[in-house]
């Protein structure tokens, strides 16, 4: 039996995507007030983004225990072999709540074959290696084959990203009040990585023009050495225009065709913001 593969949603991977390859996706949950929404299923991107722009303010939490259970219970009376690749435990309590809930099960289920991985991953880069690890499991390799390439896969994984409003950042407590403020008037754009699961500033670009410009230059530092080859992701909080500016520029500077350009999901969104613009890419090569 091949190794079902889980996630959460905070991978952000498209629909299609997530059905043709058979991944069981734990939502993460997104309030808005009191309202409770599971991100992807009972709220969209599209929906989120529209009402972030009108001056809602959405917060966000961990998986739910009974959705995590739910997933393992079901491999386990299945006796499937499983793999859960978690959303970097910097950014979200999801992961450490899986260990939890495996320890729980496994009491119930002493022969349940799950393991958990901490990707140290967000939202594409997240995604890019869940699908690799996906590929993986479709053609039939083993649940040992696929950890020690995913453990590897998520190392290597570069996020470079900007948001359009510092104020959203600043409500995640990513920025000081005085720093929103004065890049709002500026109109200086952050870009951002993701280090050892952390959101780390690189630099304060002043445009979105020259943002664009400069994160071709960053993928082109950072980058493999042979990146036509690649799958590379460029998600997006709502503005496929930029996305596809930016496709573009990668197409032209490194011969590249292969992409996903999809929505940043609910959770993510929620604290990056509308416009906020996303690109994922290997810094070696990939294995599987």
């Amino acid at each position: 039996m091949n190794v079902k593969i889980i996630t959460d949603s905070a991978s952000d991977l498209p629909k299609d995507m997530i059905d043709e390859l058979g991944i069981d996706v734990v939502p993460l949950l997104v309030y808005l007030g009191e309202e409770e929404y599971l991100d992807s299923i009972t709220l969209d991107s599209i929906t989120l983004f529209r009402n972030m722009r009108e001056g809602k303010v959405y917060k966000t939490s961990q998986a739910s225990y009974q959705s995590l259970r739910d997933v393992f219970v079901r491999c386990a009376e299945a006796k499937q072999p499983a793999f859960y690749v978690a959303f970097s435990s910097e950014l979200s309590g999801t992961y450490s709540a899986a260990v939890m809930v495996k320890h729980e099960v496994l009491e119930e289920y002493p022969d349940l074959q799950l393991e958990i991985l901490d990707t140290r991953c967000a939202s594409g880069g997240h995604g890019l290696v869940v699908r690799e690890a996906a590929l993986m499991a479709q053609a039939g390799q083993s649940l040992a084959e696929i950890v020690e390439a995913t453990k590897y896969n998520a190392m290597h994984m570069e996020h470079i990203f900007t948001v359009d409003d510092l104020e959203y950042l600043y409500r995640g407590g990513r920025v000081s009040k005085t720093a929103a403020f004065i890049g709002g008037l500026l109109n200086i754009k952050p870009l951002l990585n993701v280090e050892d699961g952390k959101l780390i500033p690189i630099e304060k670009i002043r445009g979105r023009k020259k943002v664009l410009t400069r994160m071709v230059e960053v993928m082109a530092e950072r980058g493999a050495k042979d990146l036509s080859n690649q799958v590379i992701g460029i998600f997006h909080g709502d503005d496929l225009e930029a996305a596809e500016q930016l496709k573009a520029l990668i197409e032209e500077r490194f011969g590249c065709k292969h992409f996903i350009i999809t929505p940043i999901g609910c959770a993510v969104g929620a604290h990056s913001g509308p416009r906020t613009l996303a690109l994922f890419f290997l810094n070696a090569p990939h294995i599987n």
